[in-house]
């Protein structure tokens, strides 16, 4: 009994750690919404130029690689509210309090930085819901009528939500890298150009040539974006595989865990590269 107080008392603090730190993110956000509130209108004119492209090709044929024209223009609309929800700036934040030696601070703190880093994200992400997911979900409805309603509901909440935690990871994962390299930018640019690329989020990733949808299919992108849009319209399919959602799902919870498993190690690796120039 008095063990399992300790683990509740334990959960307990860590979640009260969560809390505070998202909610005084989010109240530190709130400050500058106008600012979040311009780049609502990023995710409708790339939709728009897609909404133009896709109709031109499929005036010709009415399905392609097993997607209708609606299915088509819901995929994209699916892929820029994901990325509104998982947006991250864990490696930008990192190397800047790397590079100016700020990280010390965090070195003396009783919680990790990890913990306080996606605390953060859950903050700016939940001030992002009503400033910039909801008005882009309700003018997806109303101007283009482009309905956002999953297959299967539960299945799509829980492959969004580890989507979010993977976005985390990743940049959390180049964020390292300053350890090593100080500056990151270069490295960093690299990989939004691959993960956009291999995640689908500029065209699904059953268009590329069947060598190449091999090769995606074992990297952990496609559970980024592509994984969590296939299970929102309810089925999955890449280099002519198909797995049901339940399985699929499944493969993104061990993405997520390989992930998580990548990112303790290079931490560990990383932390004893830390001087502290710059402080």
């Amino acid at each position: 009994m008095g063990r399992r107080t300790k683990i509740g008392k334990k959960i307990g603090y860590w979640f009260g750690v969560l809390k505070a730190t998202a909610f005084s993110t989010y109240k530190e956000w709130a400050a500058y919404r106008s600012q979040m509130a311009i780049s609502i209108f990023v995710g409708p004119v790339f939709f728009l130029i897609q909404l133009f492209i896709w109709r031109a090709v499929y005036a010709t044929r009415t399905t392609l690689n097993g997607l209708t024209l609606e299915q088509m223009l819901t995929y994209y609309g699916i892929v820029a509210v994901i990325g509104y929800l998982t947006y991250d700036s864990a490696d930008w934040d990192l190397q800047w309090l790397i590079r100016n030696g700020s990280f010390l601070t965090y070195m003396l703190r009783p919680v990790s930085y990890c913990f306080l880093a996606f605390a953060q994200k859950i903050g700016h992400r939940l001030l992002a819901l009503w400033v910039e997911i909801i008005p882009v979900g309700l003018l997806f409805l109303f101007v283009f009528k482009i309905r956002l309603v999953p297959a299967e509901p539960g299945w799509a909440l829980f492959s969004l939500g580890l989507s979010f935690v993977l976005v985390f990871l990743t940049n959390y994962c180049i964020g390292i890298t300053a350890f090593w390299l100080t500056k990151t930018e270069g490295i960093r640019r690299a990989f939004l150009t691959l993960r956009n690329l291999s995640a689908g989020m500029l065209i699904p990733l059953n268009f590329f040539p069947a060598w190449m949808q091999k090769l995606l299919f074992y990297l952990p992108f496609q559970f980024i974006t592509y994984v969590p849009t296939r299970v929102f319209i309810g089925h999955y399919e890449l280099a002519g595989i198909s797995l049901s959602i339940p399985r699929v799902v499944g493969l993104q919870v061990v993405a997520t865990l390989v992930m998580l498993v990548v990112a303790r190690l290079l931490w560990a690796c990383g932390i004893k590269r830390f001087t502290g120039v710059g402080a």
